[in-house]
């Protein structure tokens, strides 16, 4: 298959960065800060596997107007004149007592002087990454300067995709629904889990990913009680159902699907149950189009999944746009956003009312418990366009695979 092109071309990043200062400018923030990987990507470019030092600190600092300002460590140098910045700002780092936080407030208060608004993203699936005690001594240096929390405004920046983006998701997702495809092929009664995922990771590579930075799974008689567990060395035994949940990289852009075979044979139960989660998938599929909320999406799949705990207003997808209710009923979630991140916002919660728009890719998510404490869990990566929807990962099938003996 024909790869996208990799990067992005530099009107991707003036136009990110003006729909951010847009929405500072709707809210009188004077600066964006950013410190977490992802957000400084989206913005600059500056993609690194060096993020995963946590030694160092990185700032970038987006003005109400112009290119960002990145404040870094001087190692980081080099690759960040390549990227979509104005001014650059570096010191040798780690330092013992002031690392970068002096010269970051220095620059802030040259884009705000004495008084001002600074956004931050302050709110859920973010974090401010900076030592506790730096950032006592940045609001400290910064007397006068309002600190202002941007979350909402940037993750639905960064929710919607641009084609180029939406490209980048639907070849890594094709690439990993390959390797998928394949799986039944070669996996064999008596190998080692932990020797499955070695070649399933390996496979991934060579099919063309750059990256299997995400791979849990588990297995077990009938099935499995875990869904996040790194493998064990227990061999594959007739009878086992497995699972596979990977999020493969392909250029900064994550896949993040599922898939579940049987070694041989299967109970009732366990193909009663995936059949279950195909049609709670399904559920949602029907009414995903821009206009419905995470919630909704929620809604749909519960239905399917726990029939005796819904309302009858829940039952019908045509009024759950306006039936839906929020609190904790104890199952989290069924899904999410996906991108420059394995999981993003939304979150496919009965609380969660973000409207789904086009561009928007997503994570369709079910999970059920059967039998003796058993669990299985299913996935499908989806794009939201304004006519239609696309499907990413290559559907899976309603009947829960097989593998025969031999």
């Amino acid at each position: 298959m024909m790869a996208p092109q990799r990067g992005f071309e530099i009107a991707e990043f003036a136009t990110r960065c003006t729909k951010a200062q847009l929405a500072m400018a709707a809210d009188d923030i004077d600066a964006l800060l950013l410190t977490s990987e992802a957000d400084i990507r989206y913005f600059t470019g500056f993609m690194t596997q060096f993020w995963q030092s946590p030694t160092r600190p990185w700032f970038v600092l987006i003005p109400a107007s112009g290119k960002p300002v990145a404040i870094i460590p001087s190692i980081g140098v080099p690759l960040m004149r390549d990227c979509y910045i104005g001014d650059l700002q570096s010191w040798p780092s780690p330092a013992a007592d002031d690392d970068g936080i002096s010269l970051l407030i220095s620059v802030i208060r040259n884009h705000l002087g004495a008084t001002g608004r600074l956004g931050m993203m302050m709110g859920r699936e973010t974090a401010i990454r900076m030592p506790f005690n730096d950032l006592r001594t940045l609001q400290g240096g910064l007397d006068g300067i309002d600190f202002c929390d941007m979350t909402d405004a940037i993750q639905h920046i960064r929710m919607v995709k641009s084609p180029a983006e939406q490209a980048k998701l639907t070849h890594v997702c094709q690439l990993v629904s390959s390797v998928f495809a394949d799986v039944p092929q070669w996996v064999k009664a008596d190998m080692p889990l932990d020797n499955l995922f070695r070649q399933f990771k390996i496979r991934a590579l060579t099919a063309g990913v750059d990256d299997v930075s995400y791979l849990v799974g588990s297995a077990g008689p009938d099935g499995y009680q875990d869904i996040i567990a790194p493998p064990n060395s227990r061999p594959l035994a007739a009878g086992d159902v497995f699972m596979l949940d990977t999020g493969c990289v392909w250029d900064g852009y994550f896949s993040d699907f599922d898939r579940n075979f049987a070694m041989h044979h299967a109970s009732d139960e366990a193909h009663e149950t995936h059949h279950r989660l195909y049609d709670a998938t399904q559920a949602a599929i029907d009414i995903l189009r821009p206009g419905v909320t995470a919630a909704d999406l929620f809604f749909a799949m519960d239905a399917i999944l726990r029939p005796d705990q819904q309302g009858s207003s829940q039952h019908d997808p045509s009024q759950q746009i306006s039936s839906v209710k929020t609190g904790d009923d104890g199952v989290g979630r069924y899904g999410h956003g996906l991108g420059t991140q394995l999981t993003e916002p939304p979150s496919h919660t009965n609380w969660d009312q973000t409207v789904i728009t086009a561009g928007m890719t997503l994570t369709l998510e079910p999970s059920l418990c059967y039998g003796n404490g058993l669990t299985m869990v299913a996935e499908e990566n989806l794009l939201v366009l304004d006519d239609k929807l696309v499907l990413l990962s290559t559907r899976a099938p309603r009947d829960l695979p097989v593998i025969p003996a031999g």
